[in-house]
């Protein structure tokens, strides 16, 4: 008799919420008082192993247990599965998730439910990558081009990409990888820091902290804007001074303006040489931001941290709307459309400079963008990884840089795992770091901080 195979035996979420706002950690004039939270997943087997796949997608407080619920409805998709299948065909467990004929109704691949399903797809590819011992950034360059074209959903993109050309895009990124590879383990991959520039950070603040990057190697910068026209032209005045001609400054006004305005505000920063100016209007407004790079140039229009799915993406493409394609690991649906992604930016020859930060985010990205380089776009020309220097100790696998480079991972996996202490500490609102601050704060009376009475300490 052969022996029962090994299957998903449970889908565990978490609350995870930290109190970045109390610093201003994360401010910008869109969201000013975030606090940096994780609705997370854990995939339990009863393989011998004992192998986990672990998955998250970023919010900013509150709403996260809404999220949460999201990702605990999908439960009933993946108990049961095989682990040997689910590990070698992640794209069964995306397509299982997109295609529930209820669920779609919910988006259709966008908003909550969509980024539920990104966090079980990463938390399956989590766990291939450690069954296979390898960091998913490996995982992916070494898999066949075949292999991961079948793991690409191509509705609503065909027109753009085709498998065919996908896979052509492939066989001609291996050439050469053998030696990128080597590459990337000896000199990492370049990242920018936003820590620098959040809209709540004092002058000197700012001042210190960028003069700080440039003395860790980093060669770009990024500073938040949006919120007042005299403020960002001080801010940016100041850092600019702090980091000197030669350094890159990008500026991000997270979609708080309308086309016009974005024109008229990125024209009067232009004085300070910015990079890219990041999400200057609404992320689905993809002929917005198309006349808006057509009026600003040569500053550049970078976008893609809240673009919902890789048919937003195709359109930004088509439309000539960006110059820079900002990928994040959480948003849309899990690794398997972020491969989408990179072979559209491909095709289209558009560089790929993800958004990370928040809550793992950094952790997690890194492997895409390293996959990218090594087995599909072949360079780092124009191409940095954000980093933003906060929450990093909670992770098993903690990104590490060097030198303004983001250190390949090594560890098996997708770098996702979150500390069991840090989970206990900080689920909301019963773990030990909430329940002691709710305790001891009688007189914070907004009812999303109220503990439930039947919540478990």
């Amino acid at each position: 008799m052969s022996p029962t195979p090994a299957r998903i035996t449970a889908v565990d979420t978490y609350d995870i919420r930290f109190p970045t706002s109390r610093e201003l950690d994360g401010s910008d004039a869109m969201n000013p008082d975030p606090d940096y939270s994780a609705a997370y997943v854990v995939l339990r087997t009863d393989a011998a192993d004992g192998l986990e796949g672990h998955g998250f997608t970023f919010t900013i407080g509150r709403g996260n247990d809404v999220q949460v619920a999201a990702i605990h409805s999908l439960r009933h998709h993946v108990i049961g599965r095989p682990v040997d299948e689910v590990c070698a065909d992640p794209g069964t467990v995306n397509r299982a998730l997109i295609g529930d004929s209820q669920l779609r109704w919910l988006g259709p691949e966008k908003g909550v439910m969509h980024m539920a399903i990104g966090a079980v797809v990463n938390a399956a590819w989590d766990l291939a990558a450690k069954r296979a011992g390898k960091p998913l950034w490996q995982l992916l360059a070494d898999a066949s081009p075949a292999w991961l074209v079948s793991q690409v959903d191509f509705r609503y993109i065909a027109d753009a990409l085709t498998p065919e050309e996908a896979v052509d895009l492939l066989r001609a990124g291996r050439v050469g990888a053998a030696e990128r590879t080597a590459l990337l383990r000896e000199r990492g991959f370049p990242g920018y820091t936003t820590s620098p520039g959040w809209l709540g950070y004092s002058d000197e603040k700012l001042t210190r902290l960028a003069r700080q990057a440039v003395a860790d190697g980093f060669t770009q910068i990024k500073l938040k804007v949006g919120a007042d026209l005299d403020d960002d032209i001080r801010r940016c005045r100041t850092a600019r001074e702090a980091i000197g001609p030669d350094i890159r400054m990008a500026v991000d006004a997270n979609q708080r303006w309308d086309v016009d305005e974005a024109v008229r505000w990125t024209r009067a920063l232009a004085a300070f040489d910015p990079y890219w100016v990041e999400e200057p209007t609404s992320p689905d407004d993809v002929l917005g931001h198309a006349a808006i790079r057509a009026a600003v140039a040569p500053v550049k229009v970078a976008t893609g941290e809240h673009v919902q799915n890789r048919i937003v993406f195709k359109q930004l493409l088509q439309a000539g709307a960006i110059d820079v394609l900002q990928i994040d690991a959480a948003r849309v649906g899990g690794v398997n459309e972020n491969l989408a992604i990179l072979l559209l930016a491909a095709k289209f020859g558009v560089p790929v400079c993800p958004h990370a930060g928040g809550v793992g985010l950094c952790e997690l990205v890194q492997h895409l963008s390293m996959f990218d380089y090594v087995a599909l776009a072949g360079t780092t020309r124009d191409r940095v990884i954000e980093y933003v220097d906060h929450l990093h100790e909670h992770f098993t696998d903690p990104v590490v840089l060097r030198a303004g480079h983001y250190t390949a991972p090594a560890a098996p996996g997708f770098s996702a795992t979150m500390r069991a202490d840090s989970i206990a500490a900080y689920t909301y609102p019963g773990g030990t770091f909430w329940a002691a601050d709710l305790a001891a704060r009688p007189d914070l009376a907004r009812p999303d901080l109220a503990p439930d009475k039947g919540a478990a300490a």
